[in-house]
């Protein structure tokens, strides 16, 4: 496992994470599987994790809270998500601060995520929607330096909406943000725009998450791939994503070099960038550990696939579906 500094918090974390959503959020999770494969994730050096209340309502941090106190010699660090005050995903202008992160929601479930996580202090406390509209918001200002003042946590960042990686360099250049989370991958290449320089700027931690695009780079998906009612993805790999989706995943296998699987190319493609402090990949199974972790000691790609993987962007804006 290799390691990288986490923006200007100083953490040395591992540069493969292991993100816990897939525990609550899709279907065929089991909690002694989980468990199993985060602890497998710290014996081969994973060291950094993200969660979030709404995965689960507080189940995955509770899961991640146990990994925690079994392995007190190490040290491990927890990421976590605020959900927001009023349900709504992702946000957008028209909601007021207020109405999604009033400091007593925020208060309350800073506590909440500290109690099931078993720590005094959340090394990366994340508002799991933004939009910049709020920056100049004085009670953003004086919750952020209060959860820090009080030491309920160490670093803040937000977690930004799909496809609109730009939405959040307003609040970095306050400099209340430690770090951001963002989707990036093969597919996914626009916070390489303008998002990146901002943050290497403002030496702002960067979380690559949703690596696979949810998974159709693991390279499975078909035309007649159909998941369970309840699991998201059923919504994401609906009629209008699933046809265009699997016909870019396969031009992608016809460029794979030889020996290498699609998983891996995704995943080395983000460790390719240096502003990327982490990616985050779901890792339900220990199969899933042992391929995602070897892909960090692999390291990057060479210059030539990386500029072939260029061609494959895909701009997308946010959909009913992609929410």
């Amino acid at each position: 496992m290799k390691y990288r500094t986490f923006g200007r918090t100083g953490f040395e974390i591992s540069d493969v994470a292991y993100g816990l959503w897939g525990m609550s959020g899709w279907s065929g999770s089991a909690d002694e599987q989980s468990l199993s494969s985060l602890q497998m994730s710290v014996d081969l050096g994973c060291n950094f994790f993200d969660t979030a209340w709404a995965y689960g309502n507080g189940h995955s941090d509770e899961l991640l809270g146990q990994i925690i106190a079994r392995n007190a010699n190490k040290r491990l660090y927890a990421a976590s998500k605020i959900p927001p005050k009023n349900d709504r995903w992702p946000a957008t202008p028209e909601y007021k601060y207020q109405d999604v992160f009033p400091a007593d929601h925020v208060f309350h479930y800073a506590n909440a995520i500290r109690e099931k996580l078993g720590v005094n202090s959340i090394d990366l406390l994340q508002y799991h929607v933004w939009d910049d509209s709020w920056t100049d918001e004085p009670e953003f200002r004086s919750t952020v330096e209060k959860l820090k003042s009080d030491g309920i946590i160490r670093s803040f960042g937000l977690s930004l909406n799909r496809w609109e990686p730009a939405n959040g360099i307003k609040a970095i250049r306050t400099g209340l943000v430690d770090a951001v989370q963002v989707i990036y991958n093969i597919f996914d290449q626009n916070p390489e725009d303008e998002l990146f320089p901002i943050c290497d700027e403002f030496d702002v931690g960067v979380i690559a998450r949703v690596p696979l695009d949810e998974g159709s780079l693991a390279g499975h998906l078909t035309l007649d791939t159909k998941f369970p009612e309840g699991d998201w993805r059923a919504g994401y790999f609906g009629p209008e994503n699933l046809a265009p989706t699997v016909e870019r995943v396969e031009a992608l296998k016809k460029i794979l070099p030889e020996g290498m699987v699609l998983p891996e190319m995704a995943i080395r493609f983000i460790l390719s960038n240096p502003t990327v402090s982490t990616t985050i990949a779901g890792m339900r199974k220990p199969e899933h550990v042992k391929h995602n972790i070897s892909d960090s000691d692999a390291g990057g790609l060479n210059p030539a696939l990386l500029a072939e993987l260029k061609k494959h962007r895909w701009d997308r804006l946010p959909t009913p579906w992609s929410d």
